[in-house]
């Protein structure tokens, strides 16, 4: 089974190490494909790296983060423009998923729940997640 992480539940489970979001990626890592797209890669460590995380951990763990979730995922190019979601810089989640052929997509935002389920890609919080799987 093939799913996309959400970079908002990715970024919580970097900060929050046995969190919801944590063991959801955790349990994904172990269990299934996890899919990535460049764009999406690419916002994910324009926040990972913003000045306000300093607080929480430190750059290195970040950077180590983000090297073993590149190598752990597997990137797909979307194929399809997607325009369907209330905001669009949420579209390229749907896009990769539906390029992908993943079975579900893990988020804690209330513009991809709402489209629960998207041609057949369930949309779960990771707590959801975490019960189904």
């Amino acid at each position: 089974m093939r799913v996309v992480f959400d970079n908002n539940v990715l970024i919580s489970s970097v900060l929050l190490e046995n969190s919801v979001p944590d063991k959801a990626l955790t349990k994904a890592e172990a269990d299934f494909t996890i899919l990535c797209s460049e764009p999406i890669f690419n916002e994910l460590v324009a926040k990972l790296f913003l000045p306000k995380f300093d607080k929480y951990v430190s750059i290195q763990t970040r950077k180590k983060g983000l090297k073993y979730f590149a190598q752990k995922a597997l990137f797909i190019e979307p194929t399809e423009e997607i325009t369907i979601c209330r905001d669009p810089k949420d579209n390229m989640f749907l896009e990769l998923a539906v390029a992908g052929k993943a079975s579900c997509i893990i988020t804690g935002d209330k513009d991809l729940l709402e489209l629960h389920p998207f041609r057949g890609i369930k949309i779960l919080s990771p707590s959801d997640f975490l019960i189904q799987f």
